[in-house]
């Protein structure tokens, strides 16, 4: 098999839940709309602009993980993540992505009133809370009264692990699968379709590999130049404390000396 031909493999076995793909999807604001219709219950929201990682409009760098980052007709920002590993700290990285969307698309000085409305859609393969619900949402309180408090943040989680029989858990079983055929979500299927099956598509999906394996390698190079750094500083440490033994053992051979 030539290496193009393995690359078409690999792009044909691609899943939306699947980072790499799903940024790539994520390009398209119909998908991105059709997905954030079903997920909010809003038939009628429209997304007039999309960022996504790899976009060179894309102002928060890797710090922040920002897979798609949707802007809604009524100026609401709406980002979207998957997420397949469940080996971190879910609930705080939400807490802090949606922070730093909220600094970056705030005006300094400007009134707090004017910040606008963050919407943190998390997609995971795992149901994170294990109430056997494909979505939750979570919502501030005051604890004492049950009353909800709208301070512009919303925090949705969805998952592809549980079928409750909803719309939505109709629609994130596609997320799951690597050819999808549905005239009742028809961006999914046109966008994972072009993908796959075209030769702009194809092309798209290769030069997409190959940059996000350049980038990888560079973030390997980057641990691994952090790595030797702390290596080096533990051994100057070490140098400084041969150092100081010595210096004692050095005073006190010549205590004993003079005793």
């Amino acid at each position: 098999m030539s290496d193009l031909d393995e690359k078409l493999s690999r792009i044909r076995k691609f899943r939306p839940i699947d980072d790499i793909f799903f940024e790539v999807m994520a390009k398209d604001k119909l998908f991105d709309q059709e997905m954030l219709r079903v997920i909010l219950g809003d038939a009628n929201l429209i997304v007039e602009d999309v960022i996504v990682q790899s976009d060179e409009r894309n102002l928060y760098g890797r710090s922040v993980r920002l897979d798609a980052l949707c802007t809604l007709s009524d100026g609401t920002r709406c980002n979207i993540e998957v997420q397949r590993s469940n080996n971190d700290n879910h609930l705080k990285r939400v807490r802090y992505n949606a922070s730093m969307i909220t600094t970056r698309e705030s005006e300094p000085g400007g009134h707090y009133e004017n910040i606008p409305d963050v919407y943190v859609v998390y997609i995971s393969e795992f149901d994170l809370f294990k109430q056997g619900k494909t979505i939750y949402h979570i919502e501030k309180i005051i604890t004492e009264t049950g009353e909800m408090i709208d301070d512009g943040i919303h925090e949705i989680f969805v998952n592809t692990a549980v079928n409750d029989g909803t719309e939505i858990a109709e629609y994130m079983s596609f997320f799951m699968s690597t050819e999808v055929n549905s005239t009742k979500f028809p961006a999914i299927t046109s966008r994972m379709n072009q993908l796959k099956n075209t030769e702009g598509g194809l092309n798209s999906m290769c030069k997409i590999m190959e940059d996000y394996l350049k980038e990888r390698t560079a973030e390997k190079d980057e641990l691994i130049a952090k790595k030797d750094n702390q290596l080096a500083e533990k051994d100057e440490l070490i140098a400084e404390k041969d150092e100081e033994i010595e210096s004692l053992k050095k005073q006190l051979a010549a205590t004993q000396k003079s005793n």
